[in-house]
């Protein structure tokens, strides 16, 4: 059974594609309770896990090193951040399920959020998934780039821009699902979004941007 198959029978049997009031995923209150989460604790958690991360790549710079190394560090982290963002939408959040168990997980992961888009509290990562995520990372990077590449100061300054994006991420998905923008490029990005929802939920998988939609022939061109 396909993913969006599987929405399309949550959409007959709840009728609450537009509804603000969240469904309920688990009989227990404890489980149901990490399904929602305000987005002003994304900020919490990983705004001082980039200012410990950034200060870190900082104070351990090897001597001897030229200081350009951080800012493209920084700015390298935030691309790999923006490829990873379409990755993880298209390859894992929209991955199609070969039978029912599969369908049921991506559900709870991103198919909830297609079945109910206007709900608040499933707008942003939570800490039981993102955290895991982050971790894995997290050692992803200290593996390729502290031991293939043999380059360990790359992974704090590295890691920091890989966060702040993530962060941007979240904050942008609950702003364009929530907010009006006087801004010509959210305002793109806001529609772009939109018609992933209602229109082309097999394209379109860029939050922050659409440059890898672009690259990989995901992006649609209205006209």
């Amino acid at each position: 059974m396909a993913l969006f198959d599987f929405i399309e029978g949550v959409f007959l049997m709840w009728n609450v594609q537009s509804s603000k009031e969240p469904m309920r995923l688990f009989k227990s209150d404890f489980m149901e309770f990490f399904t929602h989460m305000h987005p002003a604790v994304v900020l919490i958690i990983w705004i001082p896990a980039v200012v410990t991360m950034a200060v870190f790549g900082w104070v351990r710079q090897p001597e001897g090193i030229s200081p350009i190394y951080f800012p493209i560090c920084l700015l390298g982290g935030l691309v790999l951040w923006t490829l990873t963002e379409y990755g993880l939408h298209r390859f894992v959040f929209h991955f199609q399920p070969r039978n029912n168990w599969q369908a049921r997980i991506s559900f709870l992961f991103h198919g909830v959020h297609h079945a109910q888009p206007m709900v608040k509290s499933r707008l942003v990562m939570p800490p039981a998934v993102s955290i895991p995520l982050a971790l894995l990372f997290y050692y992803l990077y200290v593996a390729v780039f502290g031991e293939l590449c043999g380059q360990p100061h790359w992974v704090y300054p590295l890691f920091a821009a890989f966060l702040a994006g993530y962060i941007a991420y979240d904050m942008t998905h609950y702003a364009l699902h929530h907010f009006d923008f006087k801004s010509n490029y959210m305002r793109m990005l806001r529609k772009n979004h939109m018609r992933h929802h209602w229109k082309t939920p097999d394209k379109r998988f860029g939050v922050t941007n659409t440059i890898w939609d672009v690259c990989f022939g995901t992006q649609v061109r209205e006209g």
